[in-house]
Parts: structure tokens; C-alpha cells; sequence
């Protein structure tokens, strides 16, 4: 499996990666310190709560979206962030379609794999 990602990474040359439930994504670059995820949003498409042991820095760039994380709710809109703690149970619901751009550390390896990801599915 390749460890890193290429220096120049063209989104429009990219094809979406559907998820599932309204959610699809694109790898904007990573190694095995960092990742950094583009990630689209229709309406009503939801993160179920999840924890992980990786740091997590989120940027909305569009939209807005209800985060709760550890138990405490906020609407997040274009231009803020959110940080989440390793191990903090957190989930997303997306108020108006947008796009987020999620920063992890350390690399997210399930990402990677291709397998599925189990906090995203059908609507």
C-alpha cells in the first residue's frame, strides 16, 4: 500500500468516492503523521456517533451542520472549526448541504484500506 500521497493533489481531476447515506469524499493529502479529507454532504446525510484514537481539526467550508461532541451540541457553519479530542464520541448532521474538510492525525489507515465506513449509509 502506497504511504503517502502525491505533492499535487488536483481535485477537479478527482472522481468522488460515494460513502453512502448523502456523503461522498476525496483525499486531499496524507502520509503516516497526517491526512487530510474532503468531504461533501447532502442535506439530512448524518455521521453517526464514533470515537477513534485520532485527532481530529475540521474545517466547514460550506453549509451548516449540528456537531456534538461529548455530549455538548453546537451549529457549525462556512468558516468555522472543530477540534475533537482522540477517543471523544462525536456525530454531524448536516442542516444544508455543504463540505467539510477533515485534517486526522495519525493517518487514518481504515480510510485506506477501502473498506466501508461504518458511521456513513443509506439515508
Amino acid at each position: 500500500m502506497k504511504r503517502f500521497s502525491e505533492k499535487y493533489v488536483i481535485t477537479k481531476d478527482m472522481e468522488w468516492e460515494e460513502l453512502g447515506g448523502g456523503v461522498s469524499r476525496k483525499f486531499l493529502g496524507y502520509d503516516n503523521q497526517i491526512m487530510m479529507v474532503q468531504v461533501k454532504f447532502e442535506k439530512g446525510a448524518l455521521g453517526s456517533p464514533h470515537q477513534h484514537f485520532h485527532t481530529q481539526a475540521t474545517y466547514c467550508v460550506s453549509g451548516k451542520f449540528e456537531f456534538e461532541i461529548d455530549g455538548e451540541k453546537k451549529i457549525v457553519e462556512a468558516g468555522d472549526g472543530v477540534y475533537i479530542e482522540p477517543n471523544l464520541l462525536h456525530s454531524a448532521v448536516c442542516l444544508e448541504a455543504g463540505m467539510l474538510i477533515d485534517t486526522f492525525s495519525p493517518v487514518r489507515e481504515d480510510f485506506l484500506s477501502g473498506g466501508a465506513v461504518s458511521y456513513f449509509g443509506d439515508k
